[in-house]
């Protein structure tokens, strides 16, 4: 498995044989002990660190962590990541949607946003009443809100565009 640590790539293994980490295909001895759900005391020699999970992202296999008052972003890359990436494939797994359009025919709600807000991915942007429920219509990356389209009490149809992002 490969860590990519803000910029720089690291081989991680585990030896099952020896019971022990490589690092970048030598031996990292270190004792790590779980000290609560998201944070892990390391001791490798005389250097002690204190290791806490902040944030997992699945969908883009990134974590954030915190070692010693220090936040990384760590991206995991397994054996099939590594092929995507030789075949040049890995770039077609980044979706880029320009406009957040209708799921299904309804009545808007609330526009929770305005044109020129900067939006982050899982924001709130509209809420739309269909079937008689709530959906909370969020953004699926981050971008600008380029042009907003319907007003609240507007009726929509199945994929007309709400929303223009860019």
């Amino acid at each position: 498995m490969k860590a990519i640590v803000n910029t720089r790539e690291i081989k991680i293994e585990y030896n099952k044989s020896n019971e022990c980490y490589l690092l970048n295909g030598k031996e990292f001895p270190a004792d790590v002990v779980k000290t609560s759900t998201n944070s892990f005391h390391i001791l490798k020699g005389s250097q002690s660190f204190n290791a806490e999970v902040l944030e997992v992202d699945e969908t883009g296999k990134e974590m954030t962590v915190r070692i010693n008052g220090n936040k990384y972003t760590v991206a995991i890359r397994d054996k099939y990541d590594e092929l995507l990436h030789q075949l040049g494939m890995d770039k077609m797994l980044t979706i880029k949607v320009n406009d957040l359009k209708a799921p299904m025919p309804g009545l808007v709600l609330d526009v929770l946003v305005n044109e020129g807000q900067q939006i982050k991915k899982g924001e709130n942007l509209v809420v739309l009443e269909a079937m008689k429920m709530e959906n909370n219509l969020k953004a699926v990356n981050d971008a600008t809100v380029k042009k907003v389209l319907v007003v609240k009490g507007n009726r929509v149809e199945k994929n007309e565009i709400l929303i223009e992002l860019s």
